[in-house]
């Protein structure tokens, strides 16, 4: 196994531990997912180099550090909801301008946590993470809320939260404005549900799902999507439809006997429930071992 294999191996082995912990580090396992696009430099990411000697290639124990100092500059002392909200808005909006653009949606950079906090850009589920990061390392009652199509940030009573919008440098948000925001991604009003608090592991799927998304939408990125679906298959709870996703991807990279075996082992699971989308699974098995020849 090369250096480099290893290396993957060695994070994605941390990566599934602290998925299955007790208490799972959000921040890690976000920068573990910013791990397997590469070493962070001063530029963009670029390919992971075997001979690489620096301490912290990764960026990961910097990007701790990063959270750490900005949660040292929120002022010290208990504050209300709504004290906390504006603090952080102050500190992270408007001081280091942490926010979102439309473009930002066009790079796989605004998914990695990494290089958020270097870029101070990113989806609004990243800024959400430095929010909640940096607001949980002062004490504040802070969380994720998962509205569909927009990821936002709650303080105080999940009940009754205050909640802002890091997207936008972590404007308030009204209940009328995140019942818009509801509205206007899936034509339905906004349900009480919807204010959960997101847990962990739910916003590193959805990070992924997006880092999918982006991967999809560029067919020449499958060494992206492949990294984002195996990350998935090692959270605890993920769709079993994955595992077929994982195959086909395989085999588009030449990998057509590992793909078609993965594809049949992913038929035997189907077949008690799903016996005819099973055999069409496994004709698509057969088509791509008859690439081999």
């Amino acid at each position: 196994m090369s250096a480099q294999d290893s290396g993957t191996a060695d994070r994605r082995r941390q990566f599934a531990d602290e998925a299955r912990s007790e208490r799972p580090d959000l921040a890690l396992l976000c920068l573990l997912v910013g791990a397997e696009a590469g070493p962070v430099g001063p530029e963009e990411p670029r390919p992971v180099d075997p001979a690489e000697t620096s301490p912290d290639p990764y960026g990961i124990d910097a990007a701790q550090i990063e959270l750490d100092r900005l949660a040292g500059l929120l002022p010290y002392g208990a504050r209300s909801p709504v004290a906390w909200a504006s603090a952080l808005a102050e500190l992270l909006g408007e001081r280091h301008e942490f926010c979102g653009s439309s473009a930002d949606y066009q790079r796989l950079e605004s998914s990695l946590l990494q290089q958020v906090l270097r870029r101070r850009r990113g989806l609004p589920i990243l800024l959400s993470v430095v929010w909640i990061e940096v607001a949980r390392r002062a004490g504040a009652p802070v969380f994720g809320v998962a509205l569909p199509g927009h990821f936002v940030v709650g303080f105080g009573d999940p009940a009754q939260p205050v909640l802002v919008d890091p997207f936008t440098g972590g404007g308030p948000l009204t209940g009328q404005d995140a019942d818009l925001l509801v509205t206007a991604a899936t034509g339905a009003p906004l349900e009480p549900s919807m204010l959960t608090p997101a847990r962990p592991l739910e916003i590193v799927l959805r990070i992924l799902n997006n880092i999918r998304a982006w991967a999809a939408a560029r067919p020449e990125r499958t060494d992206v999507a492949l990294w984002a679906v195996e990350l998935s298959l090692l959270l605890p709870s993920h769709p079993a439809r994955l595992r077929y996703e994982r195959a086909q991807l395989l085999v588009q990279r030449g990998e057509f006997q590992r793909g078609a075996a993965e594809m049949e082992e992913y038929a035997e699971v189907l077949d008690a429930i799903e016996p005819t989308t099973a055999e069409a699974i496994r004709h698509k098995a057969q088509a791509a071992r008859a690439l081999l020849n």
